[in-house]
């Protein structure tokens, strides 16, 4: 038993460890944000705020 629970917690750990990486596409999610409210822009048109860029 201590056995099961040993190596799940190891195999939880490696999970955590690649959860830190950062995954391809991050910089252009965080481009799509505006940058005056911080919603996301769907598409090319300017967000509903009227703030942010066209």
């Amino acid at each position: 038993m201590i056995k099961i629970a040993t190596l799940f917690l190891a195999f939880m750990a490696v999970l955590g460890l690649f959860g830190r990486l950062r995954f391809p596409g991050q910089k252009r999610l965080a481009a799509m944000k505006c940058p005056a409210c911080g919603r996301y822009r769907i598409g090319k048109g300017p967000c509903p705020c009227g703030k942010g860029p066209a």
